[in-house]
């Protein structure tokens, strides 16, 4: 089930729908015309940065709402910066990593180890777990590694094997690396820019490197996939593919962008890219 869908956008802006909430929000990349200028006077709230961080209609919004996003039920709630607890255009990438675990778990005797890397509010975590791996969700904010537990027990997944990490990724990949613990599946979507629990200074163009090197040495022997997302403005998908292909071997490597989507009318909206190699 899915209760997410882009409705329409144009003029830096976005027009999406969140269950029975819809949304008109920034969106830069969106330079073209709006397809369905009557839509945009059904939004239930505006977001806008153009003079600080503001919404206009947030009072008249429920303080928090869940919808269903790809089988994944979520909890929602507006965020000073715009955000609401899900970013949309991973969606696809949750149904591959389900069903991509889901296939591999049949050809082995153990479940597969699943590690989700800047985890956020735990998507792509639950629908790992949903496909039969164990996990381990790492985040450097408490709020948001909270909501994600919230969101695995809206799908019932409360008692599932999910190690709730908060922490700084890398040094909690140099302590996994000490401890010998290992996975077979790795995402990592590395913010452009952030600090870690303790105030570490997280910077992609400097970080990333070290990051994906200590991603490689927590790798099981019989690694399934690693994938690596970002929304960083010049980290196109070839980027990500270099990156990848310089750090791996003996695998397959695909990359992409990230979508916004809705009917067949709408445009897409690239909202971020991708790669990801895997073994076959």
């Amino acid at each position: 089930m899915n209760e997410y869908e882009l409705l329409d956008s144009g003029h830096g802006r976005k027009l999406e729908r969140f269950g029975q909430i819809t949304l008109d929000r920034p969106c830069a990349q969106a330079v073209w015309n709006p397809s369905r200028p009557a839509l945009w006077k059904e939004a239930n709230a505006f977001f806008t940065r153009k003079q600080g961080l503001e919404w206009r209609g947030r009072d008249q919004l429920p303080g928090n709402w869940i919808i269903e996003v790809n089988d994944v039920r979520m909890k929602l709630s507006t965020t000073d910066f715009g955000h609401l607890g899900v970013f949309p255009e991973t969606r696809a990438m949750w149904n591959w990593i389900r069903d991509t675990i889901g296939r591999e778990s049949q050809r082995r005797s153990e479940p597969l180890r699943f590690l989700n890397l800047f985890a956020y509010s735990g998507g792509a975590t639950l629908a790992a777990a949903q496909g039969g791996a164990h996990g381990c969700h790492v985040d450097a904010s408490r709020g948001m590694v909270q909501w994600a537990r919230e969101n695995a027990e809206l799908n019932g997944l409360e008692d599932h094997p999910i190690r709730w990490i908060v922490d700084d990724v890398n040094k909690f990949l140099g302590r996994e690396i000490k401890r010998g613990r290992r996975y077979d599946a790795i995402l990592l979507d590395p913010p452009s820019f952030g600090r870690g629990k303790g105030g570490e200074l997280y910077k992609i163009e400097h970080a990333l490197l070290e990051t994906l090197q200590l991603v490689k040495k927590v790798l099981s022997d019989r690694p399934c996939f690693v994938y690596l997302t970002s929304h960083t403005p010049g980290f196109t998908p070839i980027v990500l593919k270099n990156l990848l292909q310089q750090l791996l071997r003996d695998g397959e490597i695909d990359s992409g962008e990230m979508l916004l989507t809705g009917t067949d009318d709408v445009f897409a909206v690239p909202s971020g890219t991708w790669a990801c190699f895997r073994w076959v």
